[in-house]
């Protein structure tokens, strides 16, 4: 890491203007890919008698981290055998994994809803309230990174390189409760993508994915809103409904992503 800052040490500062957070991040990285190659190379040991097949080899990487590439060079400097079709049982599986994958990202729209009771619509609408003052209080750039909600709790994830302080979450929390109790009005309407994308500027995590025609939901007044964005829905109609907001929990989810688990009362 301190080669790679010395090589750019004579960049100006208008183009490296994070390279302390960069640094932070990069070292994050490193010490986690260490920690899986460690992780990776006790569970191969599993495999030296009875070999490995495609199968494992894929549970390897989609379990532990440890990429096939890494596994297959190990496996013969280790004399670890490998099955037959190998290759086409890794191939399989994720092809199985991609299929599991494209059928769960159809429910993107539902934000992560584990169903459309009550309690969990209004949850859903607390976590486009939730996004609005993060993005209000910590950084426009923040964006949804996933979300699972149920009928106790939300649980949301979000782009940011540091942990929120104590004085930062009662801001976000505040925040939320004041726009809960303006009792703010939630419309929905269907538009073009690109309408909603470039004049709404409707906030969304997966443009390439939506459809031509998507549903956008606005928090508030709409011609200066508190939240509008690309989703299916349900959401409750007036904010004030939802109940008291409060954070229960804010931690590390992975390099570079925060998650905040929360519940209305």
């Amino acid at each position: 890491m301190p080669l790679i800052a010395e090589n750019y040490k004579d960049l100006p500062d208008s183009i490296l203007t994070t390279r302390e957070q960069v640094l932070e991040v990069l070292s994050h990285e490193e010490q986690a890919f260490r920690k899986t190659l460690r992780r990776g190379m006790r569970e191969l040991v599993r495999f030296q008698k009875d070999g490995l097949t495609g199968k494992e080899l894929f549970m390897l990487q989609d379990t532990y981290g440890f990429p096939m590439e890494l596994s297959v060079e190990e496996a013969y400097r280790q004399d670890i055998p490998l099955s037959e079709n190998w290759r086409k049982e890794f191939d399989d599986s994720l092809a199985e994994q991609r299929e599991r994958s494209k059928t769960a990202s159809k429910g993107m729209f539902k934000g992560g809803l584990e169903d459309h009771g009550e309690q969990t619509t209004k949850y859903h609408t607390a976590t486009h309230l939730l996004l609005a003052a993060l993005q209000k209080l910590i950084d426009p750039n923040i964006g949804q990174q996933g979300s699972n909600i149920t009928a106790e709790r939300l649980r949301f994830d979000f782009n940011l390189d540091r942990k929120l302080t104590p004085e930062e979450k009662q801001q976000i929390e505040d925040q939320v409760n004041e726009w809960i109790k303006a009792d703010l009005k939630v419309v929905h309407d269907e538009y073009d993508k690109a309408y909603a994308r470039d004049t709404l500027k409707a906030h969304g995590q997966f443009w390439d994915k939506y459809p031509e025609k998507l549903t956008v939901y606005t928090i508030g007044d709409f011609d200066n809103p508190v939240s509008r964005e690309v989703c299916g829905g349900p959401h409750v109609e007036h904010t004030g409904v939802i109940g008291h907001f409060k954070i229960k929990k804010e931690e590390s989810s992975s390099a570079g992503v925060r998650r905040i688990k929360a519940i209305v009362e």
